[in-house]
């Protein structure tokens, strides 16, 4: 499997603390399937993490990847963010100061939790119209997806693709969060599921249970396209066809 939403970067965010915690991560990871992670940190959120990309997040990821080789740990970890969609993110991406998953042309985006429908798809219709295609991280976690599925259709219609969290079809982040994940997988709606780990202890990047009910409740096709071939598509800079 390929994880394309994980805190994996050490103290960074309010992902992993420490080194120590990352490679545990990655063991967690790789016992559950995963051999690929994008670590994706937060990026230009409000009086929060900036993390320009730049010296400091490239040595972090190679420093991560150093320290799973030596210890035999199977996995890679490419660059990525999780981009808050604040400002002028066109601007920022063209200026290198934010970047895509794995340098592709897809953009893993959030927004606020209580952010407007038409500003989310103002916003998005700003990035598709350069190129960009977002990637929306959690969209089951934000109101205005909560409230009408029909903001769902719409966003895909436009070319937008749909991160579920993993923790979500479990109940993680509440019953309605959870009500909405698995309305969109019941309507192929979705288009990735991914951890959006934090640590090794809570949300962890563990995604063998997640597959697993995917499988069982709706199809082992649609499972592994969520978990496997769109993921990978993605890490190649391949075209990904949304059902809508």
């Amino acid at each position: 499997m390929i994880d394309i939403h994980c805190h994996i970067l050490d103290g960074v965010d309010d992902g992993s603390y420490c080194l120590a915690e990352s490679v545990e991560m990655a063991k967690i990871a790789v016992e559950s399937g995963t051999r690929l992670i994008v670590a994706t940190p937060h990026a230009n959120t409000p009086d929060g993490d900036k993390n320009v990309w730049g010296s400091m997040l490239v040595n972090k990821l190679a420093t991560l990847n150093r320290q799973l080789k030596a210890e035999n740990v199977p996995l890679t970890v490419c660059a990525g963010q999780e981009v808050f969609s604040a400002g002028d993110v066109v601007s920022l991406l063209r200026s290198g100061a934010v970047i895509t998953l794995n340098s592709t042309r897809y953009l893993l985006i959030e927004f606020d939790f209580y952010e407007r429908t038409d500003a989310i798809i103002d916003r998005c219709e700003t990035l598709l119209a350069v190129g960009i295609v977002p990637v929306i991280a959690h969209p089951e976690r934000y109101e205005a997806l909560k409230e009408d599925e029909q903001t769902a259709f719409s966003l895909k219609r436009r070319g937008c693709l749909l991160q579920i969290n993993s923790g979500s079809l479990f109940g993680a982040f509440g019953r309605t969060a959870q009500n909405v994940a698995h309305d969109f997988l019941s309507e192929s709606l979705a288009d990735f599921v991914a951890s959006d780990a934090h640590s090794p202890y809570v949300r962890t990047p563990y995604l063998a249970d997640a597959h697993e009910m995917v499988s069982e409740m709706y199809s082992l096709d649609y499972a592994d396209m969520l978990f496997r071939v769109n993921p990978g598509l993605l890490i190649r800079d391949k075209e990904i066809r949304g059902l809508y």
